[in-house]
C-alpha cells in the first residue's frame, strides 16, 4: 500500500494525495459522513497508518480536501486591477459554487468546523491568497478593503446560498464585489492602513 508524504508537491505522493482527497469526498458524497478513515484509506490503496499519521482525524483530512479543491477552482486572478481581480475572483467563487463538488465540500467544511478539526490551519493558506491580492493592489497605489470585507461582503453571502441550496444566479459574484467596491470608495475610513 501506498504511503502519503506532504514533503514533496508534485510526483508520486501528490498522485496518492489526490487519490485520498478523492476517496474522502466521494464517500462523504455517498451518504458516508462519519466515513472512517480506514474505509477512505482502503478506498484510496494507501495504508491506513499513514493517514492517521498525517491527518489525525477523517475532520482533519475531509478539511484539507475540501479547502484543496476550493482553492484548485477558484485561483487567485491577476487583471492589473484591484476592481477586475475582485469580480474575477467573485466570479470564479461563485461559478465554483455552482459544481457538483461544491454540494459535498461545503457541507464538509462545516462539518469539519463543529468537530475537534483545526479549519483556522488549513484555511490560513487561502486568506493569505486574498492578503496578496489586497496587497498587490495596494502596491499598485490602489484603495483596498480588508480581507474582512471580502469575506463579509462576497464571500458569506455566495456561501449561505450554497449551503441553503438557494439559487445563485448568474452575475450574483460580480454584483457582490462591486457592492463592496463602491461602498468602500464612498466610505475611504473602511480598512484605514491598507490604502497605498
Amino acid at each position: 500500500m501506498a504511503e502519503v508524504s506532504g514533503t514533496r508537491p508534485g510526483g508520486r505522493s501528490a498522485r496518492v494525495r489526490e487519490a485520498v482527497y478523492d476517496a474522502a469526498i466521494d464517500l462523504y458524497a455517498s451518504g458516508e459522513t462519519e466515513a472512517a478513515i480506514p474505509r477512505i484509506a482502503e478506498r484510496a490503496g494507501v495504508n491506513p497508518t499513514s493517514l492517521y499519521r498525517r491527518w489525525g482525524t477523517c475532520a482533519n483530512l475531509l478539511l484539507e480536501a475540501a479547502v484543496s479543491r476550493l482553492r484548485a477552482t477558484t485561483p487567485m486572478p491577476d487583471t492589473g486591477s484591484l476592481r477586475g481581480d475582485v469580480e474575477a475572483w467573485a466570479t470564479g467563487v461563485e461559478r465554483s459554487l455552482t459544481m457538483p463538488d461544491s454540494q459535498v465540500l461545503l457541507p464538509a467544511l462545516v462539518a469539519a468546523r463543529s468537530t475537534d478539526a483545526s479549519p483556522a490551519e488549513h484555511l490560513l493558506a487561502r486568506r493569505a491568497d486574498l492578503e496578496r491580492m489586497l496587497a498587490v493592489a495596494a502596491e499598485r497605489g490602489e484603495p483596498t478593503p480588508v480581507v474582512e470585507d471580502l469575506l463579509d461582503y462576497v464571500l458569506a453571502p455566495l456561501y449561505l446560498r450554497a449551503l441553503f441550496r438557494m439559487p445563485i444566479e448568474t452575475g450574483l459574484g460580480a454584483r457582490l464585489a462591486e457592492r463592496l467596491l463602491t461602498e468602500r470608495a464612498a466610505d475611504p475610513g473602511r480598512g484605514a492602513g491598507r490604502d497605498g
